[in-house]
């Protein structure tokens, strides 16, 4: 059984796949038989949910099973990890839900805009919704909907602190995601003082403000390449600083990270890192980097404007995110 799985998960599955009654399940784990019971039958009852209901049968078929015969399409530990943390952050946003249509291999997290539209966030792949669901992280009010919309919980919002304050204390023994450039002191003055809270991103707020011709202040496009660059610094944290060779997606990112800040040049890659990836007020990143009172938001479009046309000549900003 996969590390992620959680005990309540365990019990049911030894008691309705290996027949192990539940008073030496209760045994085993040293607590009282009606523990185990409702444990088992709250799962029961939440197989009405299609994203738990799919979870369970994908386990039920590797129960019993050693590790290296676990079917290779469930995801492992650290990728439950990375991924949920990543989802979550988006899910906790103002407005963000996950969007699971029926049959499709993914989903999205998706935002309702001002005018009706809907912004896309991040792509999910089934298996990590399904990881989500089983352990209560999200949950949907019509789950057997053509459409179900998924909003985070409680307790998902706890385990995503859960996640980022474990990662901030892994990365206080690593060095910077990039080793040079422009933004390197900022991100070791940032290092020690990273918010557990969940901020909405600056951007977010910025795209509800008009300009001069009563337009948005940043278009889609503007927030969608700093969501994107947010997106890679996120994934990038999760490389180990001595792994710069290996061939994963962390590493990958980080790369991209490092490439998009030499695009960007002394200045301009600042305001992107305070604010894109850091999430700070354009207030605190005025007052940090010493500009006058309103300044740093036209530093900072000036910033995703070019974030953009990097991002467009690689042809990477559309679809993909995360």
């Amino acid at each position: 059984m996969p590390d992620w799985v959680p005990d309540p998960v365990r019990h049911y599955l030894a008691h309705t796949e290996a027949g192990t009654p539940i008073r030496a399940l209760a045994r085993q784990q040293d607590v009282h038989a009606s523990t185990v019971l409702r444990q088992v039958r709250k799962l029961e009852n939440r197989r009405d949910d299609p994203l738990v209901d799919s979870a369970l049968k994908r386990l039920s078929a590797v129960v019993g099973l050693p590790v290296d015969k676990l079917d290779p399409d469930l995801p492992d530990l650290d990728t439950v990890e990375t991924e949920a943390a990543r989802v979550l952050r988006r899910l906790a946003e103002q407005g963000a839900v996950l969007a699971v249509a029926r049959e499709m291999d993914r989903a999205v997290v998706v935002r309702d805009l001002a005018d009706g539209d809907t912004d896309r966030l991040a792509v999910v792949d089934a298996p990590i919704a399904q990881v989500l669901a089983l352990n209560e992280w999200i949950e949907s009010g019509a789950p057997a909907a053509r459409i179900a919309r998924y909003r985070i919980t409680a307790s998902g919002r706890t385990a995503l602190r859960e996640m980022i304050a474990a990662r901030e204390n892994r990365a206080r023994d690593r060095s910077e995601v990039v080793s040079s450039g422009p933004f390197r002191s900022a991100r070791r003055q940032h290092r020690d003082a990273t918010p557990i809270s969940l901020p909405e991103s600056p951007l977010v707020g910025l795209s509800r403000r008009r300009d001069r011709d009563g337009g948005p202040f940043l278009d889609r496009d503007l927030v969608r390449a700093g969501e994107r660059l947010r997106e890679d610094y996120e994934l990038s944290r999760m490389a180990a600083s001595n792994d710069t060779t290996a061939d994963t997606p962390a590493t990958a990112a980080r790369a991209r990270v490092e490439a998009a800040f030499e695009d960007l040049g002394p200045g301009l890659s600042d305001v992107a890192l305070r604010c894109c990836c850091y999430l700070e007020g354009m207030e605190e990143a005025e007052r940090r980097m010493g500009w006058s009172a309103r300044s740093g938001k036209i530093v900072l479009r000036i910033a995703l404007q070019r974030l953009r046309r990097h991002y467009d000549a690689q042809g990477s900003l559309a679809p993909k995110i995360g």
